[in-house]
């Protein structure tokens, strides 16, 4: 999907060049009425790899132009999730939906190449092959709303060099900021903007992360978010494309 722990370019493409040969299959599998989002996404993620494998930075103009006629055709949930620092994104299929012993409901999200991102009613607990991955967070939800549901304590455990983990312990302040739709692919979801401050509590640490969520005001899901992925990989940026429903 992203980067890899090498920070190689050809370890970023790695997901493109899967995703083009799942796309090529599925449009050959069609035949010539393929979705125009298929067609789309093979033109355009061609020109993007080509870019990348030369040494050269993503124009983000060059993102596929998606469109909702094309994402009507997808039957499965999938999310886009973008590495803010360099814009370098990829498409995640959802590929688990449980519950375990907190609360909320736990969503698994996977590139082709095995990258992949766990939210807890949307908020990002863990990574896995980002690099510096974030191995576990407390999330502060409850229920089946999105996003965090009140102020309080977090803990994240956060690999280190030589598979050495190391804690990070903060204090989140939660604000809601007030209704702010947000638009996704033509698409216009009537969301709240939820906003997350937080700060480390251990004496001597500096530095602040801002996570924010729009939350649907009628569902509670999480259609849109900006969320802190660790020291390496800093912020991503997800959208839910598409829901399976």
């Amino acid at each position: 999907m992203m980067m890899s722990a090498t920070g190689h370019p050809r370890g970023r493409l790695a997901p493109f060049v899967a995703l083009l040969g799942l796309l090529a299959l599925t449009a050959c599998s069609r035949g010539p009425d393929a979705p125009p989002l298929q067609v789309e996404l093979l033109r355009n993620l061609s020109d993007r790899v080509g870019a990348r494998l030369a040494g050269g930075r993503a124009d983000p103009a060059a993102r596929p132009p998606l469109t909702r006629a094309g994402l009507d055709e997808i039957k499965d949930p999938y999310i886009e999730v973008t590495i803010e620092k360099n814009d370098v994104f990829a498409y995640l299929s959802r590929q688990q939906l449980r519950r375990d012993d907190s609360p909320g409901t736990v969503a698994v999200w996977r590139t082709e190449d095995n990258i992949s991102l766990t939210l807890r009613n949307g908020v990002l607990v863990a990574t896995r092959n980002l690099g510096n991955d974030i191995l576990s967070s407390s999330a502060l939800v409850a229920g089946e709303t999105g996003g965090p549901l009140r102020s309080g304590a977090r803990r994240y455990h956060i690999r280190g060099l030589d598979n050495d983990a190391w804690q990070l312990d903060i204090l989140c302040s939660r604000r809601d900021l007030g209704a702010d739709p947000v638009v996704i692919v033509e698409l216009r979801y009537p969301t709240r903007h939820i906003e997350e401050r937080c700060q480390p509590s251990q004496p001597g640490r500096g530095g602040e992360i801002v996570n924010d969520y729009w939350v649907d005001s009628r569902s509670g899901r999480v259609w849109q978010s900006r969320q802190w992925a660790g020291p390496n990989v800093g912020y991503l940026r997800i959208r839910q494309l598409t829901t399976g429903g």
